[in-house]
C-alpha cells in the first residue's frame, strides 16, 4: 500500500461532521441538531460516561436528572441521597465529585455552570477531558478532549505505535486533539455553521464508539480511511497499545446476611476506601463471618443457614472481590448501637440506601435461597 499523505486537518473536520450528521445517535443528554446543549445535563452526563458504557448510563441518567434537575438541587441533596440515585452505576468517587462540583457551581457561579475549560477545571473532581467536554459541548469552546474513544481513533489515524498511556503520548494525542478541535472552529466560521465545535468533539466520541471499535474496526465504513494512516491494515486492530497492567489484587469478602421477621440488616463502610459510604450486609475481610463473629461485632445471636455459600466474584479497577455469602436469622441478643439497620427490600427505606451493585446481587440471591437452619 502506497504512503498516505500528511493529515489534513479540514479534510478530516470535512470528512467527521457529514457523516455526525447522519449516523448521530439519540440520547438523553445529547440536544437535537439546531438547539443548545443543557450544560448541567451535559456535566452529569459526562461524569456518568467515566469508565461506563453509553447504554448503561441511558438506564441511570433520567432518574438521576429528574431527582435533581439542576445544580441547585444537587447540591442541596444529602450525601446519602446522591449515592442511592448513583448505586449500580459504580465507580461512587463520581458521584461524590459530581455532588461537590454541583456545591462549587452554587457557590462560585450562582448555580450556572461555568463556560470556559478553565472555569470548570476549577470545580472539584473535574478534570481536563471533562472540562473541555462542557466548554465544548455545551458552550461551542474548541477545547481538545481525549477519551478512550478519541484516543483510540487518534492513535490509528497517525499511526501512533508508542504505548497511549505514557506521558509522551498523551502530551502528543491532546496536541493532535487540539489541533482537530481549532481546524472544526476554522470550518465553522468560514461556513457559518455554528455547531461545528459542539458536534466535532461529539463526532470523535461517536467515530470511536460505532466504527473504530476496540475490535474489528469497521475501516471500510468511515468517513477517515483515506486519511487514516491504519486504515485496512493489521495495525488497526494492534492500536492503540497500552502498558501492560499489573494483576488485580484478589480479596475475599465473607458475607452473612441476617434477617429478622422479613428485614435484613445492613451495615455502612467506612468513610474512606472501596465502597466508601456505602451500605453492605454485614461483611468481613480478614476471617469467616461466623456465628461467634455476628456475636462479637454485632451483638447478636444467629442461627446460620445450612447450603453451600453462594460465590460470585467482581471486579473493581485494582481489585478481583471473591464474594462467599451465608444467610442466617437472629434468635437473640441485641444490635449494638450503630452498628447497623434492618431494611425490608422493596421497601422505600431500603431503597434510600446507596448499595454497590454487588450488594444488589447479594439481596437477590438471598431473596431468591432463603436456606435452611442449622445450629448455632
Amino acid at each position: 500500500m502506497p504512503p498516505r499523505p500528511p493529515l489534513h486537518l479540514a479534510g478530516v473536520v470535512s470528512a467527521l461532521l457529514p457523516w455526525f450528521r447522519r449516523h448521530r445517535r439519540a440520547m438523553p443528554w445529547r440536544a437535537e441538531p439546531g438547539q443548545a446543549a443543557d450544560p448541567y445535563r451535559v456535566l452529569v452526563s459526562e461524569a456518568m460516561l467515566q469508565q461506563t458504557r453509553v447504554e448503561t448510563v441511558e438506564r441511570y441518567f433520567e432518574r438521576f436528572v429528574s431527582l435533581f434537575p439542576d445544580a441547585a438541587s444537587l447540591a442541596a441533596a444529602g450525601e446519602q441521597e446522591v449515592l442511592a440515585a448513583w448505586a449500580g452505576l459504580g465507580y461512587y468517587r463520581r458521584a461524590r465529585n459530581l455532588h461537590a462540583a454541583a456545591k462549587a457551581v452554587v457557590a462560585e457561579h450562582g448555580g450556572a455552570v461555568p463556560r470556559t475549560a478553565e472555569q470548570l477545571l476549577g470545580l472539584p473532581g473535574v478534570g481536563r477531558y471533562t472540562a473541555g467536554a462542557v466548554a465544548s459541548i455545551a458552550f461551542g469552546e474548541p477545547a481538545p478532549i481525549l477519551d478512550g474513544n478519541v484516543m483510540r481513533v487518534l492513535a490509528r489515524l497517525h499511526a501512533i505505535e508508542e504505548p497511549v498511556d505514557r506521558p509522551a503520548t498523551q502530551k502528543r494525542l491532546w496536541a493532535e486533539a487540539a489541533a482537530l478541535v481549532r481546524a472544526a472552529a476554522d470550518r465553522g466560521a468560514q461556513s457559518g455553521d455554528g455547531e461545528a465545535v459542539r458536534n466535532f468533539n461529539q463526532a470523535l466520541m461517536e467515530l470511536g464508539a460505532l466504527v473504530c471499535t476496540p475490535k474489528r474496526p469497521s475501516c471500510l465504513a468511515c468517513p477517515l480511511r483515506e486519511a487514516c494512516r491504519s486504515a485496512g491494515t493489521a495495525r488497526a486492530e494492534r492500536l492503540p497499545r497500552k502498558t501492560p497492567k499489573k494483576a488485580p489484587q484478589r480479596v475475599t469478602h465473607e458475607v452473612l446476611a441476617i434477617e429478622r421477621g422479613g428485614a435484613w440488616l445492613f451495615e455502612q463502610r467506612p468513610a474512606t476506601g472501596m465502597w466508601a459510604g456505602m451500605w453492605q450486609m454485614p461483611t468481613r475481610e480478614d476471617g469467616a463471618a461466623d456465628a461467634d463473629w455476628a456475636r462479637e461485632r454485632l451483638g447478636l445471636a444467629v442461627r446460620i443457614n445450612d447450603g453451600e455459600p453462594g460465590v460470585f466474584e467482581h471486579a473493581t479497577t485494582h481489585r478481583l472481590v471473591g464474594f462467599r455469602v451465608r444467610t442466617g436469622r437472629t434468635v437473640g441478643g441485641r444490635l449494638r448501637p450503630g452498628a447497623g439497620v434492618w431494611r425490608k427490600p422493596g421497601t422505600r427505606s431500603f431503597a434510600q440506601l446507596p448499595v454497590a451493585r454487588p450488594v444488589q446481587r447479594i439481596v437477590a440471591m438471598v431473596a431468591a435461597q432463603p436456606g435452611r437452619e442449622s445450629g448455632v
